[in-house]
C-alpha cells in the first residue's frame, strides 16, 4: 500500500498533466495559454516560457478551428470533441487530429479557462488507411487484366466487321457502321487506360528531387487547365530526395493538381504545394520483410467546396467520380503509384480545404539536414 504523501504526490494535477502523451494547453480568459504540458511543447515546437501568456493565435491562424471550438465551449460551458480536423501552420505544420475542448470552473463555479487536448490520428489509422488504398488498387489491376483479355481482343473484330460492313453500306447504314467504329475506339481507348494499373513490374526507381517534380507539374498545370488559379509554394529546402520513379510519381501529382483545379472557383482558385520531413510513420513495402520510413511529406492543399460526404470512403476505388464526363480512374492511379512506392496517401476535406498527403521513402543515400 503507498503511504499518504506517495498518493498525494502521485495525484498532482501537475505531473499527471505532464505524464499524458497527448499535447494539452489551457486557454484563459482573454484567449492566452495558460499552461502547456511537455506533449504540447514538442507539438507546438516552442518552450513553456515562451507559449506562456501569449495568445493562441500567434501559433494558430485566426481561421484554425481550434478557435471557434474554444469559443463555443467558452460560450457553453460544455465539452465538445470534434473528430478529423486538420490544424496548420507554417511554425507546426499540418496535422490531422481529434480535438477535446472542456471547460474549467473556479470555486464559484464560474468560467476560469479552456483546455484543450490534440489527439493525432495514429499510425495505426494510416496503416488501415494505405491497406484500403492498396486493396482497391490491386483490385483495379486484376480488372484491368481481364479487360485487356476478355474485351478489347473481341472488340477489334467488331471493328474490323463493321468496316467490311461499310465497303458495301448506303449512306444511312455508313453513319451506324461509323458509330459502331467510334464506340468500339472509345471502349478501347478506355481499355487502354485501364490497362497501366496491370504493369506489375518492379520500379525502376532512383533519388528524385520532389521539388522539381512539383515545380514541372505546376508550370504544366499553369500552362493549360490551372491558368485562372493561384499557387502557392511552401516548401522545406533541405528536403532529402525521395526514393521513387520520377515519371510515375510526376503523374501522379499532376493527377491531384487536376482534381484540385477543378474543384477550386473560377475566381480566387487557389492551390498550396508543401513539402515537410516527418518521423514517426514506418511500413511494410509489399515483398520485403523490412520496415521503410516514410518521412517526406508532400502535400497538396485547395480552396474548393470539397469532397461529398457520400464519396469519402470510396475515393480510391475505381469509376468513383462526381465529375460530369469523369472516368474516376485519376485517384486509383494515384493510389497504384503511392503504394508501389511503398507509401501512403491520406485525404481530409471540409468545404473550401481539402488537404491531400503523400508520405514517401527517403533515398538510401540521403540524409536530412535539420
Amino acid at each position: 500500500m503507498p503511504t499518504i504523501d506517495r498518493a498525494v504526490s502521485l495525484a498532482d494535477p501537475s505531473a499527471i498533466l505532464s505524464a499524458l502523451p497527448e499535447p494539452v494547453i489551457v486557454i484563459d480568459g482573454e484567449g492566452a495559454i495558460a499552461h502547456a504540458n511537455p506533449a504540447a511543447e514538442q507539438f507546438f515546437r516552442t518552450s513553456l516560457a515562451a507559449l506562456a501568456g501569449r495568445r493562441l493565435d500567434v501559433y494558430l491562424p485566426s481561421d484554425s478551428p481550434v478557435h471557434g471550438l474554444v469559443e463555443q465551449v467558452r460560450r457553453a460551458g460544455h465539452s465538445i470533441t470534434q473528430y478529423g480536423v486538420t490544424i496548420e501552420s507554417p511554425r507546426i505544420g499540418s496535422h490531422f487530429v481529434s480535438l477535446g475542448v472542456s471547460a474549467m470552473t473556479d470555486s464559484s463555479g464560474g468560467n476560469a479557462g479552456v483546455v484543450v487536448s490534440i489527439h493525432e490520428h495514429s499510425i495505426a489509422r494510416k496503416i488501415d488507411d494505405q491497406l484500403i488504398h492498396r486493396n482497391a488498387a490491386r483490385s483495379i489491376t486484376a480488372m484491368a487484366a481481364m479487360l485487356a483479355h476478355e474485351v478489347k481482343n473481341p472488340l477489334s473484330g467488331i471493328r474490323g466487321a463493321a468496316q467490311l460492313l461499310e465497303q458495301e453500306a448506303d449512306a444511312s447504314d455508313r453513319e451506324l457502321t461509323q458509330l459502331i467504329c467510334g464506340e468500339t475506339d472509345r471502349i478501347v481507348a478506355l481499355v487502354d487506360r485501364m490497362e497501366m494499373f496491370s504493369d506489375d513490374r518492379p520500379l525502376k526507381r532512383e533519388p528524385v528531387n520532389i521539388h522539381e517534380v512539383l515545380d514541372h507539374v505546376r508550370r504544366l498545370a499553369l500552362s493549360g487547365f490551372a491558368r485562372h488559379i493561384d499557387f502557392r509554394e511552401q516548401y522545406d529546402p533541405s528536403l532529402p530526395a525521395v526514393y521513387g520513379n520520377r515519371d510515375l510519381l510526376t503523374q501522379a501529382l499532376l493527377n491531384l493538381v487536376k482534381n484540385a483545379a477543378e474543384a477550386v472557383p473560377a475566381e480566387g482558385g487557389e492551390i498550396v504545394l508543401t513539402t515537410s520531413f516527418r518521423q514517426g510513420v514506418r511500413l511494410a513495402v509489399p515483398g520485403r520483410d523490412a520496415r521503410v520510413d516514410l518521412p517526406l511529406c508532400i502535400g497538396l492543399q485547395d480552396n474548393g467546396s470539397g469532397i461529398p460526404e457520400e464519396l469519402k470512403a470510396h475515393l480510391f476505388e475505381p469509376f468513383v467520380t462526381n465529375k460530369v464526363g469523369g472516368k474516376g480512374l485519376g485517384l486509383a492511379l494515384v493510389a497504384k503509384v503511392v503504394g508501389d512506392h511503398g507509401g501512403v496517401i491520406e485525404i481530409d476535406s471540409v468545404p473550401r480545404r481539402t488537404n491531400v498527403r503523400m508520405m514517401l521513402p527517403m533515398a538510401p543515400s540521403s540524409g536530412h539536414k535539420a
